[in-house]
């Protein structure tokens, strides 16, 4: 059955290890979305770190959607909100819990900016706000207000990497039954409200656009991404550069992000 949208991962996927679109992997995307395919970006990202490579791709308004905060959040590029998944304060103290699990930064993500509790900020943290063109809020924790909702939480490195191994070590049972948990990069966990994920954030934007799950192809590399891959019905391409788990979930291995591995897989099942 023909494919009628492509779900796109980002860094790691869609971008290079420079954070760039190669040209082929332009051309290609623009030509499906030419044809009529929906092109989605399906990023643990918020809207503000998607819309330059919108732009690049041709992407814009109400008729296009981006994924954002891994799942938690459906907008259309003119900012609409069309699903949101939220947690809120009582969320709020349990991730400052887990972060007591070992040296890490804490931040929580809303589409308007970023929050933390941290006055200590390391270089990851700071990077990832510059990365998404976002405003990195500090406050004191009895500054945060009984109504405060956000979308995603980032438990990131602070100075050594092995904290994180520590903290996802130690994570206990409670929260993985409560929250989805997921290590996207080795130096960072990312918590969404339970079942806010990527994969249910793209079976429900095809629902709403009438395409059915077999006309679905999606790209990813990381463990943000696996629930993409677990969907039986999705056409499933692993980046070369993915990580094992989503490769054995894969229908295809492609090349890596820096040799056109999305153009590549295109051409071969869809153009």
């Amino acid at each position: 059955m023909a494919i009628k949208l492509i779900a796109v991962d980002l860094d790691g996927t869609l971008l290079t290890t420079t954070k760039q679109i190669l040209p082929e992997t332009e051309r290609v995307l623009k030509q499906a979305d030419s044809q009529g395919i929906k092109v989605v970006l399906a990023t643990g990202r918020p809207l503000s770190g998607t819309i330059e490579f919108n732009k690049q791709l041709g992407l814009q308004g109400k008729r296009q959607y981006d994924i954002v905060f891994n799942g938690a959040v459906i907008q259309d590029l003119a900012g609409n909100i069309l699903m949101n998944e939220e947690m809120n304060y009582r969320d709020f103290t349990n991730m400052r819990k887990l972060q007591r699990l070992a040296q890490v930064n804490l931040h929580f993500e809303t589409p308007e900016c970023y929050w933390t509790c941290d006055r200590d900020i390391g270089v990851n943290l700071a990077r990832n706000a510059t990365f998404t063109n976002n405003v990195l809020k500090v406050r004191k924790a009895e500054e945060i207000t009984q109504d405060f909702a956000f979308n995603k939480v980032g438990l990131s490195v602070l100075d050594d990497e092995r904290e994180v191994d520590k903290l996802w070590n130690n994570i206990p049972q409670w929260a993985f039954a409560k929250y989805d948990i997921v290590r996207s990069f080795s130096s960072i966990v990312e918590i969404n409200i339970k079942d806010a994920s990527k994969g249910n954030a793209v079976l429900q934007l095809a629902e709403r656009l009438k395409i059915k799950p077999s006309q679905v192809m999606v790209f990813g590399d990381q463990g943000n991404d696996v629930s993409m891959f677990t969907n039986p019905d999705f056409m499933k391409i692993a980046m070369g550069n993915a990580i094992e788990e989503i490769k054995d979930y894969a229908d295809y291995v492609t090349e890596d992000n820096d040799h056109d591995g999305i153009a590549k897989a295109i051409k071969k099942f869809v153009l």
